[in-house]
C-alpha cells in the first residue's frame, strides 16, 4: 500500500462524508447529462451469458455467475454494461443529439483490493448514437472537453458548499498511447500515466487495446465493444494520493469493420456466434460513443480521500484494514 500526502488531507467525519458524496452525485449527474444531453434509465444487474451483453473486460476476469430458474438457466452479474447501453440506443429509439445513462454497480472478483480499486464497482454509464462521419478523434476530444467540463463543476460546487475540493485542470491534454511509449520507452504504462498525469494535471490517453510498437497494448480491452483506435482513459492526477487517478474509460465503439478485425487479432471470433455481435455485423445497432465514470472514484478524487473505501461501502481484506487503521483513515 502507498504512503499518501497527509498535507493535503482533511479530516473529516464519517457522515459529513456522506452529505458531500451525496452532493457530488447529485451535481454531477444533473451536469454530465445537461452537457451531453443525456436521460436517464435503468439497467440490469444480470444477464444470460447467451446474449453476449457480458463485457468480458480483457478477457481474463472470472465472472460472478448462479443459476436461476426450474430449468437452472446459467446467469451473471455485469461487469459492465458497454453493449447492453448500444442494445438500448436501438430498442429505444434514441435519436442522434440524444444519449442514455445509468447507475450501474457490478462485481469484479478479480480486482485488486487497494487504494483505488475495490471487488464492487459503481459508475454512471452513459451511451450516445453518433453518425458514422463522427467516428473521429475529432469527436471524441469534444467528449471528454465536455466531461471534464463536468467533472470541474462539481468540484467547485464543492467547494462552494464547505468542503475545499481538488482542484480540476479544465483543459486535457490528449496524448496517444503511442505518443506516450514514444516519449517514455523505457518506463511501463503506469509509470507512463504518472509522469504524464503529473505534469498535465488532466489527460486522455488515446488508443488502448491494440499492440504498440513495443508488442503489447498500453492496457488490456476487450474487443467487441471500443474502437481500439477511438477510444481512451481520462486521468487526473490526485493531490492526495501523488498519483494519476483513473476517472473513466470510455471511447467510440466498434463497427463492423473494428469488431471483425479486432476479434481475429484476440483470437475471440466465437463470440461471433453471439446475438450482440451478429447485430453489430448485420448493422442493426447504432453506431455510438459511451463510457463509464466512476461514481466512488469521483467522490475520492474530488473530496481527497486516501482510500477508496472512504467514500464506497465494500468488502476490504486485512491488508486493506490494517492499512487503513494505521493511518486513522475510516471506511464505511
Amino acid at each position: 500500500m502507498k504512503t499518501f500526502n497527509k498535507a493535503e488531507y482533511e479530516r473529516i467525519s464519517i457522515l459529513d462524508k456522506q452529505k458531500y458524496i451525496k452532493l457530488i452525485k447529485d451535481k454531477f449527474e444533473r451536469s454530465l447529462a445537461e452537457k451531453l444531453s443525456l436521460i436517464r434509465v435503468t439497467a440490469p444487474l444480470i444477464v444470460t451469458r447467451e446474449s453476449g451483453l457480458q463485457d468480458d473486460l480483457s478477457g481474463i476476469e472470472r465472472k460472478v455467475a448462479f443459476d436461476l430458474g426450474k430449468n437452472g438457466k446459467t446467469v451473471e452479474i455485469v461487469q459492465s454494461l458497454a453493449k447492453w447501453k448500444r442494445y438500448a440506443l436501438g430498442r429505444y429509439n434514441i435519436p442522434v443529439g440524444s444519449g442514455i445513462y445509468t447507475d450501474m454497480t457490478a462485481i469484479r472478483r478479480d480486482d485488486k483490493m487497494d487504494e483505488t480499486h475495490s471487488v464492487y464497482v459503481d459508475q454512471w454509464d452513459w451511451e450516445k448514437p453518433i453518425e458514422r462521419k463522427d467516428r473521429t478523434t475529432e469527436y471524441l476530444k469534444d467528449t471528454v472537453k465536455k466531461i471534464v467540463a463536468a467533472i470541474a463543476d462539481t468540484a467547485e460546487y464543492v467547494s462552494e458548499n464547505g468542503f475545499k475540493a481538488q482542484k480540476i485542470e479544465r483543459e486535457p491534454c490528449f496524448i496517444t498511447a503511442q505518443d506516450l511509449e514514444d516519449e517514455y520507452p523505457d518506463k511501463t504504462p503506469k509509470e507512463r500515466e504518472y509522469l504524464i498525469a503529473k505534469e498535465k494535471r488532466t489527460v486522455f490517453i488515446i488508443g488502448i487495446g491494440g499492440d504498440l510498437k513495443s508488442g503489447a497494448p498500453h492496457d488490456l480491452r476487450a474487443p467487441d465493444y471500443d474502437d481500439w483506435s477511438l477510444n481512451g482513459d481520462l486521468l487526473v492526477f490526485s493531490d492526495v494520493l501523488s498519483d494519476a487517478l483513473e476517472i473513466s474509460s470510455m471511447g467510440i465503439r466498434v463497427d463492423e469493420k473494428s469488431l471483425m478485425s479486432q476479434l481475429e487479432k484476440s483470437g475471440h471470433t466465437e463470440r461471433l456466434a453471439y446475438d450482440f455481435h451478429r447485430s453489430v455485423l448485420k448493422g442493426e445497432l447504432p453506431l455510438s460513443i459511451g463510457g463509464g465514470i466512476g461514481q466512488s472514484r469521483l467522490c475520492q478524487l474530488i473530496l481527497k480521500r486516501a482510500h477508496v473505501g472512504e467514500v464506497q461501502s465494500s468488502y476490504w481484506d486485512e491488508e486493506n484494514l490494517s492499512y487503513a487503521e494505521k493511518n486513522g483513515i475510516e471506511l464505511l
